[in-house]
């Protein structure tokens, strides 16, 4: 039986107040435009520009820039150098929850190399400040006569501003400065800031190497040994060998290509590393294509560069090359492991079906995060969210040095498979210092597991493994809804292929699918990484599992521990029907034999009574369903009793880095479980082995036997009714113990004296 969880990593269900759940009063759902995260009260002021602002020089000009002031918060600025009129607009959000005043100060300063001079000052009281609800059209900015120290009006000195109330909903809340944020320069602002970025567009790009003719290698003595490599940009493939002046391949090859098409294909035909042509391609001349049908090909020229002088070359024709290329636009390009995928859609938009529904995420906070950087000799954290569904990647805003950050952002995916999975990461932004950003872990949500219009409130365990063992880094609050359009739709779904047509017509191998893949999540973190503020590559890579493929021991076990549960269902059958054999328990034996002759004499009953079965324990186990989404388990993954030496090859680079006794006793350990499994290899070949030999006379006595009684066995089953048959070998097979022998069967007996090809072995 499977042990539980411990309870510090196990989920829990929340109560926030959202309107989504019905915690919060009706009045407050009215002003909620974000229905899944708490509300957040924010006092915005926007700072538009100045005018005819006095000078101090002789010129009368000044060096303006302008300060917001609330209790111990100052939000500052850019300046402007000589410039009486200056055009800022920027905005600044206070955090009500911190606010220790009870007016806002807006002071306009002249720069200055010892101390800043005072220009002009406005301030508002709170209780006249507006409140602001979306949809609302944003608050018109006014003119405002600056003040001097003492309140008087300045007689020259006007500030444009907008003050007013409101929560994470308003408009201005992405690009605004955060008081949470008061500690990071204005150079690194956007740094901390939420953005939305979404994936490339990639392509398969398929080319069908065919032939060449009329190569002219250096040395024709002999056949060269050619080969054709194709390069497009960090991909490199090659063709085989072929020793011949006009080789003809045919081969396929497959690389992974991102819109807008910058890259060229360059396709080099090669013997034994002299180049014998050269040709270049634009991607974006390529035919595409959303089926099998095949493009027509084409005859490419292939050029040759000789070296006349130092610096001078000569472009030479040398031959042709024979090619069918092709942008394959009915494949979906993974970029995540089949089993994580977000996103089942192929690539062309011509092929893609409508919605069922809609995804929506409340990100609201975080709790107990582990500290993940040293700042000022002591421990700290800046953590910011990544939720990845389909090829639209959301992150939240940097919430600096704090261990439960709220962060209270909410978004929305279109869902087009309801069997699907969003992956939501906490991350520390490592680019405030110039460093990394590091993992503090992840949730994964499938979809097909939830209800729909139901919403889900939970506080999700943030679990890793390191090479010290496991350990919960933190909790991440999350409310979900997965809303469905058309119903009948979203069932029609389940009958439908799980990829895109292309994957079965004509599939590509697996080993295909993981270079590819790889070559997919690098286009995709290099295209990422020049978002501002980049998503970083190491990021990108987290989210998308890089690594997922690499042997480990640990996972090795935890798949075994799965097929084990899988078959204990069987096993259990297995085990119950043998003691209804052995008539354990009389009265459930005896009704065995009344429902077995049911059967046999009403053989139409069998399959109802199966399928009748089935539904009857459906609904029996309907009260267990389960209430909440699925989670890690750390039981599940054997990370709760995986060994130091385990752990230390899982973090093992490719190629390793260890020396070479940790290899040598790695490579033992893996040979002792390969023996293991070799040896059940052997025993179930050798079962079959023993089946096919019972007619091809390797034994001949037990082959004539064999015979023999099949032709007995023909005979009697010709003139015996079948029901009668039936019966007899089940009431056999459920005789009593008294009718029994501890000795095995005459069957049993015979099939285990078989010949294998054991024999035959070294």
């Amino acid at each position: 039986m499977k042990l539980p969880q411990p309870e510090e990593f196990a989920l829990k269900e929340t109560a926030p107040k959202i309107a989504g759940s019905g915690a919060i009063i009706d009045g407050d759902k009215l002003t909620c435009t974000y229905d899944l995260v708490e509300q957040m009260q924010y006092l915005y002021v926007r700072v538009v520009k100045a005018r005819d602002l006095p000078g101090k020089d002789v010129t009368g000009s000044c060096d303006p820039y302008a300060e917001v002031k609330v209790g111990n918060y100052k939000g500052v600025t850019k300046h402007f150098e000589k410039k009486s009129n200056p055009e800022w607009n920027y905005v600044f959000a206070f955090s009500q929850d911190k606010l220790q005043a009870s007016f806002v100060e807006v002071v306009v300063k002249d720069k200055d190399v010892v101390l800043d001079d005072f220009i002009g000052r406005i301030t508002f009281d709170f209780i006249e400040i507006p409140r602001r609800v979306p949809p609302d059209s944003p608050l018109a900015p006014q003119w405002y006569r600056l003040e001097d120290k003492k309140g008087d009006k300045l007689r020259h000195g006007e500030i444009m501003l907008a003050v007013w109330k409101g929560t994470q909903a308003d408009e201005a809340f992405p690009d605004a400065w955060h008081s949470d944020a008061a500690a990071v320069g204005r150079e690194n602002v956007s740094k901390i800031r939420g953005k939305v970025y979404l994936s490339p567009k990639l392509w398969y790009l398929r080319v069908n190497v065919i032939e060449c003719q009329d190569l002219n290698p250096s040395d024709k003595s002999k056949p060269p040994e050619v080969c054709v490599k194709v390069v497009l940009g960090n991909q490199a493939l090659r063709t085989k060998m072929v020793k011949s002046v006009n080789p003809m391949w045919n081969e396929d090859l497959i690389f992974v290509v991102a819109e807008r098409f910058e890259e060229q294909l360059v396709m080099t035909v090669e013997d034994k590393g002299e180049i014998l042509g050269k040709c270049l391609i634009l991607l974006n001349t390529v035919h595409r294509r959303f089926d099998n049908k095949s493009v027509p090909s084409k005859w490419h020229n292939l050029e040759k560069h000789i070296v006349i002088e130092r610096e001078k070359r000569e472009v030479k024709f040398a031959s042709k090359i024979h090619l069918r290329i092709s942008l394959d636009g009915g494949y979906h390009v993974f970029d995540e492991a089949t089993q994580y995928c977000s996103d089942l859609r192929p690539t062309s938009k011509q092929l893609w079906k409508s919605s069922v529904g809609l995804f929506e995420l409340g990100i609201i906070s975080a709790t107990g995060l582990s500290s993940m950087k040293t700042k000022d000799g002591r421990g700290t954290t800046d953590a910011y969210c990544v939720a990845k569904y389909g090829p639209k990647w959301v992150r939240t805003r940097t919430i600096i040095d704090s261990f439960s950050p709220k962060w209270n952002e909410q978004y929305t995916w279109e869902v087009f498979d309801p069997c699907t999975v969003i992956t939501v990461g906490v991350f520390d932004n490592g680019h405030l210092q110039g460093g990394k950003d590091s993992s503090i872990g992840k949730v994964r949500i499938r979809l097909s597991t939830l209800e729909t219009e139901r919403v889900y409130t939970h506080s999700y365990p943030l679990i890793v493994l390191l090479p010290s063992g496991v350990k919960k880094m933190g909790e991440v609050q999350l409310a979900v809804r997965f809303s469905c359009s058309s119903y009948f739709n979203m069932l029609y779904k389940y009958t439908n292929p799980l990829f895109p047509k292309m994957h079965y017509v004509h599939p590509l191998s697996v080993i295909q699918l993981d270079v590819l893949r790889y070559h997919a999540i690098q286009t995709i973190a290099i295209r990422l990484g020049r978002s501002e503020p980049p998503l970083k590559k190491e990021v990108v890579e987290y989210m998308l599992d890089v690594g997922s493929h690499l042997w480990s021991v640990r996972k090795a076990k935890a798949n075994f521990v799965r097929v084990m549960n899988v078959l204990s269902g069987f096993i259990a059958v297995a085990k119950w029907f043998d003691q209804i054999c052995k008539w354990k328990n009389p009265i459930t034996t005896i009704l065995i034999h009344i429902l077995f002759v049911i059967l046999v004499l009403f053989p139409e009953l069998i399959l109802p009574t199966f399928f009748l079965y089935l539904f009857f324990i459906g609904v029996w186990r309907y009260r267990w369903k389960p209430r909440h989404p699925p989670h890690m388990d750390i039981r599940l993954s054997h990370a709760d009793a995986v060994g130091p030496d385990e752990l230390d090859e899982e973090f093992d680079t490719f190629p390793t880095t260890k020396s070479s006794d940790s290899v040598r006793m790695r490579y033992d350990r893996l040979r002792s479980i390969g023996g293991r499994i070799q040896t059940v290899l052997g025993d179930l070949a050798t079962q079959g082995e023993r089946f096919y030999s019972l007619v091809n006379w390797r034994d001949p006595r037990a082959s004539a036997l064999f015979l023999a009684v099949c032709l007995v066995a023909a005979l009697v089953l010709y003139v015996t009714p079948f029901q009668i048959v039936v019966l007899l070998v089940g009431f056999y097979v459920l005789r009593h113990p008294k009718l029994r022998q501890k000795l095995p069967s005459i069957s049993s007996n015979f099939f285990r004296r078989l010949p294998a090809k054991t024999d035959h072995m070294l």
